[in-house]
């Protein structure tokens, strides 16, 4: 096989969910078991208040405090990648700050939403978050929810960024990924867990994904059969992974809902969910059980993840 680049923060990277107590409260013990069980298994980083973290309903505090608990949990046997994206820049700005005191390893800044800036705002934004503090950047790039593409002519331009190191893509726009990825030095983390495999093999650097809350060693042995020269045992484990990954991720249900429901029906950390947000219906529970008892069983990891 031919060498790649080495990523910033790992190959495998799982969006976490934030647990929450029965009372809708921070539950950073949970938090810190949940981190622990996906570093001891295969995860190379944790980004925490994402999308899949329910950073729109989380306080500033409460990410900061999460952070710091994550932390101290995984210790340096992984990277902590803290979500810190808001429509302010002066907002965000404050946000970066505070994850670096609180000691993550670097940023994840999605495009600003609402306001669908043009794309000249959207790079003085991630400049201005860029300059603020020390760490290393991660462009989030998802359109379908922010309404504002990263254009690849954009991506390009903040390339020459020191600190800009990397891209959540989740643009779906393979062609103009390859562009930007033949151009620089960014690391390609598909957040699109159906196209774990498809990032890889074009030159991305891995994935940040959400299904991985509840299969962090399935997902990494995708990455580490390609990497062991054999493609086709890769194409096979990527492949078991679609009923899974389609009721979490495209059942119409937000990925912290199912994330959650199903690793509360593993007797794992989770909690509920904040509102707006509602939980998973029982039928939903039970299909993410059967699609997840299905995937283990095929996978030859059985009880692992």
């Amino acid at each position: 096989m031919t060498s790649r680049r080495i990523p910033p923060f790992g190959r495998a990277l799982c969006a976490m969910i934030t647990p929450f107590t029965d009372e809708g409260l921070l539950d950073l013990d949970g938090a810190q078991r949940l981190a622990d069980r996906l570093v001891s298994e295969g995860c190379d980083g944790l980004v925490l208040s994402g999308t899949t973290g329910e950073s729109p309903t989380t306080t500033d505090a409460e990410k900061s405090a999460l952070v710091r608990a994550v932390a101290e949990a995984v210790g340096d046997r992984a990277a902590i990648v803290a979500g810190i994206g808001t429509a302010d820049t002066r907002h965000t700005t404050e946000l970066a700050l505070e994850a670096e005191k609180a000691g993550a390893d670097g940023l994840l800044v999605v495009t600003p939403y609402y306001s669908r800036p043009p794309q000249d705002a959207v790079e003085a934004h991630f400049r201005a978050i860029a300059d603020a503090s020390g760490l290393p950047l991660v462009l989030y790039d998802i359109p379908g929810r922010t309404g504002t593409r990263i254009e690849p002519e954009t991506m390009l331009r903040l390339a020459g960024h020191p600190r800009i190191v990397a891209v959540k893509d989740c643009a779906y726009d393979l062609l103009g990924t390859q562009k930007v990825l033949a151009a620089t030095e960014l690391a390609y983390y598909t957040g699109c867990d159906e196209y774990v495999l498809a990032m890889y093999a074009i030159g991305g650097a891995g994935y940040i994904s959400t299904v991985a809350n509840v299969t962090p060693r399935h997902f990494r042995s995708i990455l580490d059969a390609f990497d062991g020269g054999d493609p086709d045992e890769a194409v096979r484990l990527q492949q078991l992974t679609i009923p899974l990954t389609e009721l979490m991720m495209g059942s119409g249900l937000p990925g912290s809902v199912t994330a959650k429901a199903l690793l509360g029906a593993l007797g794992l950390p989770s909690g509920p969910v904040r509102a707006p947000l509602r939980p998973a219906d029982r039928d939903a529970v039970d299909g993410l059980r059967a699609a997840y008892a299905e995937l283990t069983a095929h996978s030859g990891m059985v009880g692992a993840s």
